[in-house]
């Protein structure tokens, strides 16, 4: 992964985009706007720190200074690192637990009202028949996770605490574009569609994959939790766009430079977009670290809130073929992880006391 963050003014765009057969971007200006709106709180500063005495600075005699790692450094201390989901792998997500709320009124109204369910669309694996999707933790469908993803942004927004925000992601203040927005696009909330139709329009002209989605996700929630904001009608296209803008960077080594946004995007200017992107990453306190573990979290998450809300994965029967692909990645997986274990045994046994250790095969039915 590239975790180099630059902000581009070249007029070129990126190599990334230079392979492109055609025209991959839609006209993004005749969008309709539909999205409500919400006043901008400004956030409250943080006391100053209080002033520490010479004489508690001991670094000791011949020492020298300890240069700790981005990804070890201290967290804040008003912020609580076990409850921010995007730092820690047992926190619960915060969409999550946003859509409960409406998951549990829509089965109590259709318990209530004796809804049937409909016919079961879901397929379930047999003795005979294994159903499989094609979206896996390393591999995630870019379809289904875009708008696993959007539907998350969408609770976001809805079920938002309050209407707090900041001037940089104002879209009053940092218009999108130079149509005339109506003020009733500040007045109610989008919808899911058109919050799939914003993203959708970036990974398909930049060429982002899915897992670029789910580390958007991440860096929305780490916003959201760190500056102490909300996304509300007003602020939730420029939040997303910082957030694919910085998920781009880290995640794809050949990441797409601020200055190809502005292809898609016709009205931004490479300045709006570079300042955007220095006042996101202040905000995030430059912490762009995502552990494997938080970012399955995420993944597995998003599956739970598909299958909250009928979105359906593509199952299909599993076929001899994909068995035996899945089957030399299992094992070479298993290879490496045995040369993992004989590297750690010649360090923790002797020859006088060595036992293998047996491992059952597993059986695929």
């Amino acid at each position: 992964m590239g975790n180099t963050l630059t902000c581009c003014v070249s007029p070129n765009a990126s190599p990334k985009l230079g392979r492109r057969t055609g025209p991959a971007e839609p006209d993004y200006e005749s969008e309709v706007y539909e999205a409500a709106a919400g006043d901008a709180v400004a956030v409250a500063a943080a006391p100053a720190p209080a002033a520490v005495e010479p004489a508690e600075l001991d670094l000791g005699a011949g020492e020298g200074h300890h240069l700790q790692h981005i990804s070890d450094r201290e967290m804040p201390e008003d912020l609580a690192f076990e409850s921010n989901p995007s730092d820690h792998p047992r926190a619960s997500t915060i969409f999550l637990s946003k859509s409960q709320t409406d998951v549990r009124e829509k089965r109590k109204s259709n318990h209530l009202n004796h809804v049937s369910p409909g016919q079961l669309t879901k397929k379930y694996s047999s003795c005979s028949t294994i159903f499989l999707d094609d979206s896996t933790v390393s591999q995630p469908n870019l379809r289904t996770t875009i708008k696993c993803v959007t539907l998350a942004i969408y609770y976001h927004i809805k079920n938002r605490d309050a209407n707090r925000s900041l001037d940089i992601f104002d879209e009053r203040s940092h218009p999108l574009t130079r149509e005339k927005v109506p003020e009733e696009y500040f007045q109610h909330d989008p919808e899911h569609k058109f919050i799939y139709r914003f993203v959708r329009t970036l990974f398909s002209a930049a060429q982002l994959t899915a897992e670029c989605a789910i580390v958007t996700l991440v860096y929305l929630e780490r916003l959201l939790t760190y500056a102490e904001i909300d996304i509300c009608p007003t602020n939730w296209k420029r939040i997303v766009l910082g957030a694919i803008l910085l998920a781009s960077k880290v995640w794809d080594d050949q990441a797409v430079w601020n200055v190809d946004y502005c292809q898609i995007l016709k009205d931004i200017t490479v300045e709006d977009m570079n300042e955007m992107e220095r006042h996101f990453l202040e905000l995030l306190q430059f912490n762009i670290n995502v552990p494997a573990s938080v970012y399955a979290k995420y993944y597995f998450d998003l599956r739970s809130l598909a299958d909250d809300n009928n979105l359906s994965f593509l199952f299909a029967p599993l076929s001899k073929e994909r068995a035996q692909n899945l089957e030399a990645i299992s094992r070479l997986c298993e290879d490496k992880y045995k040369d993992l274990c004989r590297a750690a045994m010649r360090r923790s046994f002797s020859a006088d006391n060595f036992i293998g250790i047996q491992r059952s095969n597993a059986i695929l039915s």
